[in-house]
């Protein structure tokens, strides 16, 4: 999540207290005297031993731009930050979905300046994130028609409503009335919305029986080990187990069976009270990130986001929250034992005795990366069998080693620290407080785990790092090297088995390495990448990523902008053999947008963009700094989701 200001947002949610400091840390940062030699030996580590990927090197300046063994073919984008957007010579985008588009039935027609809550609740949400194709018919792998699965994550208020005056991004969220926090209650969410291609164009399906919104006033079932307990109980809901809706969802992901996994990131920027700081809550909300003052001025307006009224709503949020696409009518489910944190995304990766394992990271600075595998095995074709999958298993978090070993450490009451003498009563309390399970069990702070994506052709997983330019040089440790990391970094994990068919997700053990650090070569310290990498194949702030049936990686990038003075982008490159992490540049956003939810249609031919807050930053409704995608004079800038297939057919890239 990038927003409109992303510095006060980031100090309102600091919340680990001590990062770096446990021991094994401290050990870490000793070993880790150069970068240089931890990346390189990290990525030896990654590639070498396989004997099929060549490891990244630093870039070296005098190549020919666009030179290379890269399989990827397209002529690279040059670098640029301008009103509209841009992609790769010999493609084409088109605007699919934009905010406002009507959806489901008897849906107006969006109107900036007359909104309400019920036009709304049926019109396309705000600032779309995670993208995922789910073909029609179900079960196929058609390309051409499909459901189209959207997060909403949040509303920039002064880009949403006229009037709301001068000053910074905050106290302009601060004037927001209460039928304007209603309408953005109602953006919020997800959106589920058929698409099909004629000829050489997307359309969506206004009206189609497919087509759903989830805000964030939708009724949501809570299971697994966290519902019922005391802390998730309300005076509107005094059983705990049904929550209204689901809050700044960002990433996601799905599951075998076929069902959705979207999740709740940055709720901590919608709760406010005295109770932030006296209250028996305390301290966990500390951890949490919640403070005295929201973001969003919604608790002057609704009871239940005033801690002092509610104490326990916080609680409810920060979850992944599952439901299928395909039955508009069915209830969302938060699957608590997956764990509480800001999770951007959750997917998956099956394993040889048929469970599945689920990766997910918490995206903050010096926080952590986590892995949940089922007790049972997936069955196909069964999805009574599958229904309740994700209420059991085992959580885990990350311990990177300067080895090169990447250790799972087990999040279960009663092991080790998780005990009653340290406030671990049951299971519930290990899921509602992950974040300390964590920190006690001595897990790794990372900087700012976003994406965490398996690549089905080589088996390894891909964890896209964004940036943390808060640690210093005495919190460096081998997995994130860099002190003032303004750039980002991805991390490569090879599971036991990588490479064959029976790759181990389950195990306790993977093995580590850096596949690129971001950032401009000869600028800025320690970026690596392939030494092919052209003077617009760089990149800054990986943020999601996907990859084609070829196993190549794109990665979207958030906040490039400000770290680089460049868009943000869609950048593509090898995973393994001679063009291994030689990124080039496919995509371009427009001026203060984000790129996220890079997704593929099953035969590569169409990806899908989410073009996130367009114009972001502190210009304001009747002053935007572009109006992209309509560029109507008394149109706002509306973020949106893309289409970009080849000219001429075939697949991208």
């Amino acid at each position: 999540m990038a927003c409109d200001d992303p510095e006060a947002l980031e100090d309102l949610g600091r919340s680990n207290p001590a990062p770096g400091t446990t021991l094994g840390a401290m050990i870490e940062a000793r070993l880790s005297r150069r970068f240089a030699l931890l990346a390189g030996a990290a990525a030896l580590l990654a590639g070498g031993a396989e004997g099929s990927a060549a490891a990244p090197v630093a870039h070296s300046s005098g190549n020919t731009p666009g030179a290379g063994p890269s399989t990827l073919t397209f002529p690279e984008l040059r670098h640029q930050l301008a009103e509209g957007d841009a992609v790769a010579e010999g493609h084409r985008i088109q605007v699919l979905l934009r905010w406002g588009d009507p959806i489901l039935a008897e849906a107006p027609d969006f109107d900036a300046g007359r909104q309400s809550v019920e036009a709304q609740s049926r019109q396309f949400g705000y600032n779309n994130d995670f993208l995922n194709f789910f073909p029609l018919p179900r079960g196929s792998r058609a390309s051409d028609h499909g459901l189209l699965v959207v997060n909403h994550e949040y509303t920039g208020a002064a880009q949403m409503f006229p009037g709301l005056g001068g000053g910074s991004a905050n106290a302009r969220r601060q004037r927001v009335s209460a039928e304007q926090a209603r309408i953005e209650m109602a953006a919020h969410g997800g959106s589920v919305v058929e698409v099909r291609r004629e000829g050489a164009d997307w359309h969506y399906v206004k009206d189609s029986r497919y087509n759903r919104r989830i805000t964030a006033m939708t009724p949501i079932r809570l299971s697994g080990p966290a519902a019922g307990h005391a802390k998730m109980q309300t005076s509107a809901d005094p059983t705990g187990r049904q929550v209204l809706g689901m809050l700044n969802n960002c990433a996601g992901g799905d599951t075998p069976w076929g069902t959705v996994l979207t999740c709740e990131e940055n709720t901590n920027y919608y709760f406010g009270g005295a109770a932030a700081e006296s209250g028996p809550q305390a301290a966990h909300y500390k951890r949490y990130g919640i403070g005295r003052e929201a973001a969003w001025s919604w608790p002057k307006h609704e009871a239940r986001f005033n801690l002092d009224r509610e104490p326990n709503e916080p609680n409810r949020f920060g979850w992944v929250v599952e439901y299928d696409p395909y039955d508009p009518t069915s209830m969302p489910v938060k699957r608590t034992a997956l764990g509480r944190f800001k999770h951007e995304g959750c997917t998956h990766a099956v394993c040889p005795d048929g469970r599945v394992a689920f990766y997910s990271g918490d995206d903050e600075r010096f926080e952590y990366l986590y892995k949940f595998v089922t007790n049972r095995p997936f069955v196909p074709n069964d999805p009574a069998a599958n229904r309740d999958l994700l209420d059991g298993g085992v959580l885990h978090v990350a311990r990177f080693e300067a080895n090169g070993t990447l250790r799972w450490l087990r999040l279960v009451q009663g092991e080790g620290p998780l005990t009653p003498e340290n406030g671990f009563h049951s299971q519930a309390d290990v899921v509602i407080e992950a974040r300390r399970a964590g920190d006690l069990v001595g897990a790794t702070p990372m900087d700012r785990p976003e994406d965490v994506e398996t690549n089905r052709a080589n088996g390894r997983v891909y964890v896209m790092l964004t940036n943390n330019s808060r640690r210093t040089a005495e919190q460096v440790n081998a997995a994130n090297p860099r002190p003032r990391n303004l750039h980002g970094h991805v991390v490569e994990i090879i599971p036991p088995g990588a490479g064959t068919e029976a790759v181990d997700h389950a195990a306790a053990e993977a093995r580590w390495g850096i596949f690129l650090a971001a950032g401009k070569p000869g600028v800025d310290a320690g970026a690596q990448y392939h030494r092919a990498t052209s003077e617009n194949g760089w990149l800054s702030c990986p943020d999601n990523c996907a990859f084609d049936s070829k196993g190549r990686i794109w990665i979207a990038t958030d906040g490039a902008d400000d770290a680089a003075g460049i868009a943000d982008g869609l950048y593509a490159a090898d995973t393994d053999g001679a063009g291994r992490a030689l990124t080039r540049c496919f995509y371009q956003a427009p001026v203060g947008a984000e790129v996220c939810g890079p997704c593929f249609t099953p035969d590569d031919t169409t990806v899908f963009l989410s073009i996130q807050h367009p114009g972001e930053g502190e210009a304001s409704y009747e002053q935007p700094t572009t109006r992209w995608p309509d560029f109507d004079e008394g149109m706002p800038p509306r973020p949106s989701v893309i289409a970009i297939t080849k000219i001429g057919g075939g697949p991208v890239g």
